[in-house]
């Protein structure tokens, strides 16, 4: 991992940090805080009868937890959709994308299932993914993100301990749909993340990526699951930017930069809520070179020299966003 593998980063107590903040502006940030036995419980957008309805603040403090801190999330405007967008940056890529933010863990439970992310994975190391990014942490404190309009069960928060290795007291999970303002945001955070990932399908040298920035527009709330999950794919695979910024050599840059855009995926060119459709709504059924922003430059600090790769498809999100002309 760049900046030192062999370096304990304690991802989750900065994360664990992060909670404790919201935790003490519950009511400010319209979460609700409680406990599933043991485990400390976060929601910032399931139970809106008991008004856990979240919020664009609450995503954003959301978005950085999934990072364990070691990013900065803010809001913009998208020059494309002269809406609101959501920007990231982080100087610890590796760190704070994959081994944090990256939704790699499927937590599952009787009649539960949700996306698991966060520095929780960090602790269980669970993922091939580990081994290639050279870092897994011992810790008493773990911090996770389950992306589900479920809140989760006793039986699966003692599951999610114990694989991560830490007592369930030591727990914290932050629960939100994607079909909620919270929700919505974190997901539309993770366009540095998606590059990130779509470099290792490649077999890129993580290790080389020193920083980046993102920036993808920020779509309405979908009225559904289906709708939210669909929406916030086409943010960034339609109108998602990112900048890396690199060591080594040029040839290499060269080589892998025209096939890391969303573009060049055969299932690229429709809204998502469609592709995800045609697959019977199962994500490992549809091309996993799909999932990446639609626009991604590479900046060589060592050479510098700079490419940018890929295009937008403002048609898609037009249609997906639910807008008239």
């Amino acid at each position: 991992m760049n900046s030192s593998s062999s370096i304990d980063l304690q991802l989750n107590q900065r994360a664990a940090n992060l909670c404790d903040a919201i935790v003490a502006e519950a009511t400010d940030l319209r979460t609700r805080i409680f406990y599933v036995g043991a485990t400390r419980i976060i929601d910032l957008g399931v139970d809106l009868a008991g008004r856990s309805v979240g919020g664009l603040e609450a995503g954003r403090r959301m978005a950085e937890v999934s990072m364990a801190g070691l990013g900065k999330v803010t809001f913009g405007i998208h020059p494309l959709t002269g809406g609101p967008a959501v920007m990231v940056r982080t100087d610890a890529p590796v760190a704070a994308c994959m081994a944090s933010q990256y939704a790699g863990w499927e937590v599952k439970g009787e009649g539960y299932f949700a996306m698991g992310s966060g520095p929780m994975r960090a602790a269980y190391g669970g993922e091939e993914l580990f081994d290639k990014i050279g870092y897994r942490e011992k810790t008493d404190v773990a911090v996770g993100l389950l992306e589900t309009d479920k809140l989760p069960p006793e039986a699966v928060c003692k599951e999610v301990a114990a694989k991560a290795g830490t007592p369930a007291e030591g727990l914290t999970l932050l629960v939100a749909p994607t079909n909620s303002q919270a929700g919505n945001v974190q997901v539309v955070a993770r366009s540095i993340e998606t590059a990130l990932h779509k470099l290792h399908e490649l077999g890129f040298d993580l290790s080389r990526i020193e920083s980046g920035w993102g920036l993808a527009p920020l779509p309405p709330v979908g009225r559904d699951a289906i709708e939210g999950i669909g929406r916030t794919n086409d943010a960034i695979l339609d109108g998602g930017h990112v900048v890396l910024y690199v060591r080594g050599d040029d040839a290499s840059i060269e080589d892998v930069g025209p096939r890391t855009p969303s573009g060049t995926s055969n299932d690229h060119g429709r809204p998502f809520a469609e592709i995800f459709a045609a697959y019977d709504h199962d994500f490992y059924k549809i091309d996993k070179h799909l999932f990446s922003p639609a626009v991604v430059e590479f900046v060589n600090l060592d050479t510098g020299k700079s490419w940018r790769f890929g295009e937008f498809a403002p048609h898609v999100l037009q249609k997906s966003f639910g807008r008239v002309p």
